[in-house]
């Protein structure tokens, strides 16, 4: 059936609650910027809509509350490579340990050991955000290219949205799986560590596929639970604002569900391929012919190595000695 163990996930999701808390606080905090924003956008243009006849009040705050969701939005994407740095690639790196049966430290020492590993790896934010954006370019030729070999065939485009997110899941938290591919092989350059990482996750892309249909079954089932137990209190939100906008609703309810997702199930699928991809590339070396093959679908992949700084030497140590 999969690959990965149900009690290993949760452990490893539990033993690193300390992220799982910090995840919990920074998309709180998003989903509290869209409703803030919102709201107070939808204020305002419903203030400057007052002195308009007709629906001037309604149609005011209706384009006040996009607006704010669009000045949320720009602010999000020009904090978003932080919180790839402090969310994303300090928790990856601790789960990544447990799995190494490595010992972490409890509380906040862990969120701060699991960040001064990732710095020892790519020592700025910026390394780490490029590299990020070149691995997510990968990602996207893979799903073209999957679409385009799987297209023709009769009656595939009926199962195209169940595929598609299947794909999402497979291929949605592949940077994550190569981070801590980079993370783990000190010995090659966090560039070089990626092509690897990629080619082995292509060359295994049947195994993972398969884990990640459970996978994508368990978001559906979750994100729909979270949705709809959300959906009440956020309808009865949007009632509140100026001109009862209740469609926005369904806009505060799918905000709420995609936060609590990303801080609570995430964490557990991207444990769960951890596991998945570990035993699928045991004793494996990268394939010659799938690195010719990405190389051929991918620019990003072509020029990945040229484009990622070089990691900054660490001091050196005697033959033998432990690194």
């Amino acid at each position: 059936m999969w690959d990965f163990s149900i009690a290993t996930t949760l452990s490893l999701v539990l033993r690193t609650w300390p992220f799982v808390l910090l995840r919990l606080v920074v998309y709180a905090a998003i989903a509290s910027g869209f409703v803030l924003g919102t709201g107070l956008g939808a204020g305002t243009g419903f203030t400057i809509g007052l002195a308009f006849a007709g629906d001037g009040p309604l149609t005011g705050a209706l384009i006040g509350a996009v607006a704010g969701l669009c000045l949320v939005c720009g602010v999000l994407w020009w904090v978003r490579q932080y919180l790839v740095y402090l969310v994303k690639a300090g928790h990856v790196a601790a789960m990544d340990a447990l799995l190494q049966g490595r010992a972490l430290p409890g509380g906040r020492a862990q969120i701060a050991y699991a960040l001064a590993t990732v710095r020892a790896r790519f020592l700025e934010v910026n390394l780490l955000f490029a590299l990020d954006l070149l691995i997510r370019g990968v990602v996207r030729a893979l799903v073209g290219l999957l679409n385009l070999l799987t297209g023709w065939i009769p009656g595939f485009r009926s199962l195209n949205a169940f595929v598609n997110g299947v794909l999402k899941v497979a291929l949605g938290l592949v940077d994550e799986i190569i981070l801590a591919y980079i993370i783990r092989h000190g010995e090659a350059s966090p560039a070089a560590a990626a092509r690897d990482g990629l080619v082995l996750y292509a060359q295994n892309a049947g195994p993972m596929l398969r884990n990640a249909i459970w996978i994508a079954l368990f978001e559906y089932a979750a994100a729909a639970v979270l949705f709809l137990f959300l959906l009440g209190p956020a309808i009865g939100l949007a009632y509140a604002l100026p001109g009862g906008l209740t469609g926005f609703g369904v806009v505060f309810a799918l905000v709420a569900a995609w936060a609590l997702k990303a801080a609570l199930i995430e964490p557990l699928s991207i444990a769960a391929l951890l596991q998945a991809y570990d035993i699928a590339i045991a004793g494996q070396r990268p394939d010659p012919e799938w690195t010719a093959r990405l190389d051929g679908a991918s620019a990003a992949f072509r020029n990945l190595a040229d484009r990622a700084p070089r990691p900054h030497p660490g001091p050196t140590h005697a033959a033998g000695q432990p690194g």
